[in-house]
């Protein structure tokens, strides 16, 4: 013959009062603000990485792009790009660089390109080198028109 099974739920409450008598009871744990803190911490988190990354690599209020360069001789580099404004009233600043063979800044010149109607624009500029240049590179444009290059 087979004996009843003892009823578990007694057995585990019992367990559970033999345990607290001896042990003390613990107070319930609340772990929910704990969440809520780290969910918040990875949200402000996320939302600065994509701040950061979309001002730097985001569009731009001034795109260049070079459409080539044409070594004219050894002191002289022809490099044509086209320069695209947010706003195209305003003048920028470009500086295109002359490079040898081991990619070494040869020569560099500031070309000012001045408002126009057109938000794209074309531009060619000849850098003189003190060297032979093996490659033209445009360094970068600015806003930031020096004295010395403004047309009045």
């Amino acid at each position: 013959m087979t004996e009843p099974a003892p009823d578990s739920a007694a057995t585990s409450a019992a367990a559970a009062a033999r345990h607290a008598d001896r042990y003390g009871r613990k107070p319930p744990v609340r772990r929910r603000w704990l969440l809520v803190v780290l969910g918040v911490g990875v949200l402000v988190a996320g939302l600065g990485v994509a701040y950061l990354g979309f001002q730097k690599y985001g569009p731009k209020a001034i795109e260049t792009e070079q459409l080539g360069y044409v070594v004219d001789d050894d002191s002289t580099l022809t490099v044509r790009m086209k320069v695209t404004r947010d706003s195209p009233q305003q003048a920028v600043v470009c500086f295109v660089r002359a490079m040898d063979r081991d990619g070494a800044e040869v020569g560099r010149r500031e070309v000012l390109v001045p408002g126009s109607d057109s938000t794209s624009v074309q531009v060619t500029t000849t850098v003189k080198s003190s060297a032979r240049a093996s490659a033209g590179d445009i360094y970068g444009c600015t806003e930031q028109v020096p004295g010395y290059l403004r047309v009045e």
